[in-house]
């Protein structure tokens, strides 16, 4: 794993080595951190690395430190500023992946969200593929419930949700599938253990809303917006049941790490013709034209370095 040679860590640009945080800190110990996943991507026709959608990204980060207590002293610019700073610092030529972080960073035994320093700190990595079978997964439904609303917060990453997320991924690859589908507290589909989900019925597109317990995806929000702009797609946003899943013409699932995976079988149903479909096939070329900077209607989403 190719990680960077700098990090931003507690107010400056520092060795990732000396990036360190103590056993004791709050975040570690209670999961009490919020962050978000980010891309940038090597165009080799410009060769020039660009940044995916960084303002909604981090107003997606704040918004989750404003559901666990938090404040920095940093807006979306100034946090645009500072990934570009530490991008430039190693001089990265390859697609990566950032992870931007905003944690608990008092020390000391103590359940509670109040009256502890808030910190901010980001590292980067090289990156290709989240899901290596992503053009024909096959994944099945997760005996793990979605966390509630009420429960923990799905709209946000906040670290310690993703406990649920491991468990529903880890027990999906052991019996031998390449991803999971995770149900709400009233059985209707959610999404993947870290992705948003999707399907094609009758020709119209269908993904879950976020008040089903959804992370209110980047990626989710770009594939509807391409769906409807440059395929003419009705898009649904609308409570999904289970088995409509197994009658569906195609499926796949979206996030920043996944990209768009296409989903060919359901607990050893093929979906569709058990290959993946035109929509999701189209889908896929227009999003990656999107993020190599290829489409000039799309530049208000990249980010230069």
């Amino acid at each position: 794993m190719d990680l960077s040679k700098h990090a931003f860590f507690e107010g400056r640009i520092v060795p990732l080595g000396e990036a360190k945080v103590n056993i004791a800190t709050h975040g570690f110990l209670y999961g009490t951190s919020v962050f978000s996943g980010m891309r940038a991507y090597w165009s080799e026709e410009k060769k020039r690395l660009f940044v995916f959608r960084p303002y909604d990204h981090f107003h997606r980060l704040l918004n989750s430190a404003k559901m666990m207590a938090m404040t920095i002293p940093y807006d979306e610019e100034s946090l645009i500023q500072l990934t570009l700073d530490v991008l430039q610092t190693d001089d990265w030529k390859q697609d990566v992946y950032l992870r931007p972080t905003i944690y608990k960073a008092d020390m000391g035994i103590g359940v509670r969200l109040h009256d502890l320093k808030d910190e901010f700190s980001m590292f980067v990595m090289a990156f290709e593929k989240y899901v290596k079978n992503d053009s024909n997964a096959h994944v099945t439904f997760s005996s793990w419930r979605r966390i509630d609303d009420n429960v923990i917060p799905a709209r946000g990453k906040i670290a310690g949700s993703y406990a649920n997320s491991a468990l529903i991924k880890t027990d999906a690859n052991r019996a031998g599938f390449d991803e999971a589908i995770v149900l709400d507290n009233h059985g209707h589909i959610s999404e993947g253990s870290a992705m948003n989900f999707f399907m094609v019925r009758d020709g119209v597109l269908v993904t879950p809303p976020i008040t089903d317990n959804i992370l209110e995806g980047i990626t989710r929000n770009s594939v509807i917006e391409l769906a409807r702009s440059e395929m003419g797609l009705q898009v649904v946003e609308r409570s999904i049941d289970r088995t409509e899943v197994f009658i569906a013409e195609e499926a796949f699932m979206t996030g920043t790490a996944a990209q768009v995976v296409s989903v060919t079988k359901v607990d050893y149903r093929p979906i569709g013709a058990g290959t993946m479909g035109p929509i999701t096939t189209k889908l896929r070329s227009l999003f990656d034209d999107v993020v190599r900077a290829k489409l000039p209607k799309y530049n208000k989403w990249n980010v230069e370095v």
